[in-house]
């Protein structure tokens, strides 16, 4: 199965996007609070899929999914939004996410942007 980095500040989105993942089958391969991270750990794990909120401290999931992207272009992200991000979605489709899940989220919702990532790999 598909093996998962998670990006998100929230430990409460990072738990339940775990357990969502997990059950479903997932490798869960690491977790991290900010974008510079995420963008650090990406380097080191290569995942087959990342799950990027948008809105994070020190760098936000645009300019890290940039930044996966620059290096890594095939890269799968899944962009983590809240309600009330359409500009910052958009831009994301232009910068190459794979897939949107919003809060709060929804299992079935999760599933299937994870799996239509992993069809494309």
């Amino acid at each position: 199965m598909a093996s998962v980095l998670i990006v998100d500040d929230s430990r409460t989105s990072r738990r339940i996007l775990r357990d969502i993942l997990e059950r479903a089958g997932y490798e869960i391969v690491g977790e991290t609070i900010n974008g510079k991270e995420g963008v650090e750990e990406y380097d080191r794990l290569h995942p087959d899929i990342v799950t990027m909120d948008i809105t994070m401290p020190e760098m936000d999931g645009i300019e890290a999914l940039k930044q996966i992207r620059k290096v890594h272009p095939d890269a799968k992200v899944v962009m983590i939004t809240a309600a009330g991000q359409k500009d910052k979605m958009m831009e994301a489709v232009k910068l190459g996410a794979s897939e949107f899940v919003s809060k709060p989220f929804v299992e079935e919702t999760v599933i299937e942007a994870l799996e239509h990532c992993t069809k494309e790999v």
